[in-house]
């Protein structure tokens, strides 16, 4: 695999327009190498129609894109040898057997013959599908189709990735396997992964950063953690206290911090409204009143939670 730049895509100001819709709106994104890195956005948000224009497959209307340091107007067939890319409706020919799908698209990428029989049994194997691997395509369920879909999307070893919804339609195993290759191809091989999904609780375990597309624009761009910090000032802290010393827990805090809102339940207090770091200084007012805590839980917002509210905002705006 040759050497990828420290920076595997770049854009500046890309826009892409049809008619009067605006499908990317002016987006400026840079990813590293060896990054897993999830774009997120409702249907239209325009992920599919960024990763188009990153392959050359569609023409900005505006801006550009640098991509493993090529640019892929003027040098799309270079830059599709060195990279993969998974449709969220894969096309394999179903009249073929897997094993002829993966020689037929080993030859279109170019893959030496001698090293194409090797790959292609490995990644049966990979993918389970090795005993399968002469029967016609056109049998398997729709999980086969996409574990196959996948093994293609690996055949010419490429250093950039691009899935769109890659466990669409798979059991929870085979979805896991997925997950494990992703980890892998950026972790022990250093590719670079660029991820559309809609799973949101996947781009929080698998994802190094996320990009959060709304209308063609790019609202958010963070780890999933940098993101949940934006919420959670208003997720509180969660104290698990001595039952009989609740109501004192709640005077000593709205003492100490008055804009915080406390709810109690039965063993629990949950202060909302404190920022992170004041979470020290809650502790001590409490130990101080000779308040027994037996648990101290933040409240961190998921990126479920994060992505509901850009959202939300973003509605808010084009209204």
């Amino acid at each position: 695999m040759p050497d990828a730049p420290a920076k595997a895509v770049q854009t500046f100001g890309l826009s892409k327009s049809f008619g009067d819709l605006t499908a990317v709106n002016q987006l400026s994104l840079e990813i590293k190498a060896g990054e897993v890195v999830g774009l997120l956005g409702h249907n239209g948000a325009g992920k599919t129609t960024t990763v188009r224009l990153l392959n050359g497959v569609l023409s900005p209307t505006e801006g550009d894109a640098h991509v493993l340091g090529l640019d892929p107007v003027t040098q799309s067939p270079e830059l599709r040898r060195r990279t993969g890319v998974l449709t969220e409706t894969p096309s394999l020919d179903e009249r073929l057997s897997a094993r002829e799908n993966l020689q037929t698209f080993a030859e279109l990428y170019g893959v030496p013959r001698e090293r194409s029989h090797q790959r292609i049994e490995e990644l049966l194997d990979a993918f389970d599908l090795g005993d399968r691997g002469d029967e016609r395509v056109g049998g398997y369920s729709k999980g086969m189709k996409q574990r196959l879909a996948l093994a293609r999307t690996l055949l010419h070893e490429p250093e950039l990735l691009f899935l769109d919804e890659p466990t669409a339609g798979l059991d929870p195993v085979a979805a896991r396997g997925v997950h494990e290759l992703i980890t892998d191809a950026s972790e022990d091989e250093g590719r670079t992964v660029v991820m559309c999904t809609h799973n949101l609780v996947e781009a929080q375990q698998l994802c190094h950063r996320v990009a959060v597309l709304e209308h063609g624009r790019l609202v958010e761009l963070g780890t999933p953690g940098e993101l949940a910090q934006r919420l959670d000032r208003d997720r509180g802290v969660e104290f698990e206290l001595e039952p009989d010393q609740r109501a004192q827990a709640r005077d000593v805090l709205q003492r100490h911090f008055a804009h915080a809102r406390i709810h109690l339940d039965e063993r629990r207090l949950l202060a909302s409204g404190l920022a992170h770091e004041q979470i020290p200084d809650a502790i001590a007012a409490l130990v101080a009143a000779d308040v027994r805590i037996y648990g101290v839980s933040p409240q961190q917002a998921s990126l479920a939670d994060v992505y509901f509210a850009l959202h939300a905002a973003g509605r808010n705006d084009a209204s």
